[in-house]
């Protein structure tokens, strides 16, 4: 990282940033060039390790990418905020920012329930919000095993 001083470095503090974040981006292997969607998640701490969890469709580009390669980069960030100092010409963003590699792992059927509520309580913190299963045989949940993780943060002015 050029700017060591504004390196994330706790890994509690990295987790308090990912709290903050509602979208995660995604990228996979694909040919010549790779592959970024923006996606929903979940997360969890298993023996100090970072698990992020996805869902989508059971069949598509992204799953057949998956598949084919396991390996996977992901980036979110939150906490926008311009600066734009007038007088002296100088315009910047403030903002928290996390990135990281690891592989999938596609979840078998008795391990998507509770990895849905894990994506659940991301946006519905402190609620054991409704979803209706129906819809978990015809949906695909799989696993990021994050392998290294960094956090960066440019504080307001």
């Amino acid at each position: 990282m050029r700017q060591k001083q504004r390196e994330i470095t706790d890994f509690t503090e990295i987790i308090e940033v990912i709290k903050h974040c509602d979208v995660c981006r995604l990228a996979l292997n694909d040919e010549d060039y790779p592959y970024i969607l923006p996606l929903n998640f979940g997360m969890d701490i298993v023996n100090e390790k970072l698990i992020l969890y996805f869902h989508s469709a059971l069949e598509g580009h992204k799953v057949d990418l998956i598949r084919k390669d396991n390996r996977a980069s992901f980036e979110m960030d939150c906490k926008h905020q311009l600066q734009y100092m007038e007088e002296k010409g100088y315009c910047t963003m403030a903002y928290e920012s996390v990135i990281g590699t690891g592989q999938i792992r596609i979840l078998e059927e008795d391990e998507k329930m509770d990895a849905l509520k894990k994506i659940m309580s991301h946006y519905h913190t402190g609620k054991d919000t409704y979803f209706n299963t129906a819809a978990i045989p015809r949906t695909l949940v799989y696993a990021l095993e994050v392998a290294t993780i960094t956090g960066k943060r440019k504080a307001p002015k």
